[in-house]
């Protein structure tokens, strides 16, 4: 976190600079006002689940009100307010019938699955949502040093020291701003083709349900930070520390790191299985999945019954071997 702190010209609340509001009333941070782009806009129709807390923007056209997270309908209509504006939008490409045969798919794969999940799972809700996440990018500057078994000719040591440097630059980091859907969740959707937003503008939001950002900017930070040392680590292991080495060292200085907010299409379903919904997501480019699903217990006795009778098995094995040895023995 930074340590440059504003003043909050309502309020008097510290600001830190990579807030976008004032944390005890809500007013746009300074240092944003003077900024051209939009930061903020008004919401207007926006929603908290009672049920799960998730705060969005509901569709002006949706049928019903119907948290799509978890399926309550205890929503409650708030007061308007500003929320983060997005900077750009990736439209939806995979309609309701491919997400609906995704969902059939994946599920039906397994063998922890109960064999008749996907034939008789029953749809219960599925909604379009887009979701909010934090798109990263910096430099990143590594040195790194090394042991490795591959010692140059007449050296008298079995492993040689190696160093070097290494830098590059990442775009497109992904850290998921969603208050309901889990960081696992978000980051098991990824990747999206970051290539294809468009501006908001380009897309009637108001026919999609909307959720609001709830992971602050300073707060995704840490958590791109760690992302682009695992991306940095893995290139650095794969094109440059040999494959036989041990004490491998990476240190790395990321700077210029940039964010903006964008929002990202995904399908939240959920289906029922002998009377317990299961939550089922749908990457709205390019159909990625991910999901929660049944376990089928009779397998899984059958395993464990497997691997008991194995095991008295090899005890009975070892007992009539050690008698067959003490009647050798006498």
């Amino acid at each position: 976190m930074s340590d440059l702190l504003e003043k909050c010209h309502v309020c008097g609340g510290l600001i830190d600079e990579e807030d976008l509001f004032c944390g005890n009333c809500g007013t746009e941070a300074p240092h944003r006002q003077q900024d051209n782009t939009p930061t903020s806009t008004l919401s207007t129709h926006s929603f908290s689940c009672t049920g799960c807390g998730a705060a969005m923007s509901y569709s002006a056209e949706a049928e019903a009100l119907r948290c799509p997270f978890c399926g309550s309908t205890r929503l409650e209509k708030g007061v308007d307010h500003k929320v983060i504006a997005p900077s750009k939008v990736l439209p939806f490409k995979i309609t309701e019938a491919e997400s609906q045969q995704i969902l059939r798919e994946a599920i039906g794969k397994g063998f922890w699955r109960p064999p008749d999940l996907s034939e008789k799972a029953v749809i219960k809700n599925m909604v379009p949502v887009y979701v909010p996440y934090w798109v990263f990018s910096a430099d990143v500057a590594t040195n790194w040093t090394a042991d490795t078994s591959q010692t140059p000719f007449g050296a008298s040591g079995d492993w040689y020291p190696l160093a070097g440097e290494h830098s590059n630059q990442y775009s497109g980091v992904l850290v998921g701003a969603s208050g309901v859907l889990t960081p696992n969740e978000t980051s098991q959707l990824c990747p999206f083709d970051m290539s294809q937003t468009v501006t908001p503008d380009q897309v009637d939001l108001d026919r999609y349900t909307v959720e609001q950002f709830n992971v602050a900017r300073k707060y995704a930070r840490p958590m791109a930070r760690s992302a682009l040392e695992s991306l940095e680590r893995s290139s650095v292991d794969a094109a440059y520390v040999p494959p036989r080495s041990r004490n491998v060292q990476v240190n790395l200085r990321i700077q210029n790191m940039a964010s903006e907010p964008m929002l990202l299409p995904i399908w939240i379903m959920a289906y029922q299985y002998k009377d317990v919904v299961y939550r089922f997501l749908v990457n709205g480019q390019n159909g990625r999945s991910t999901g929660h699903g049944p376990v089928s217990y009779h397998r899984l006795y059958v395993i464990l019954g497997t691997v008991a009778a194995v095991g008295l098995g090899l005890v009975a094995l070892a007992a009539l071997c050690g008698g067959l040895g003490s009647l050798l023995s006498r």
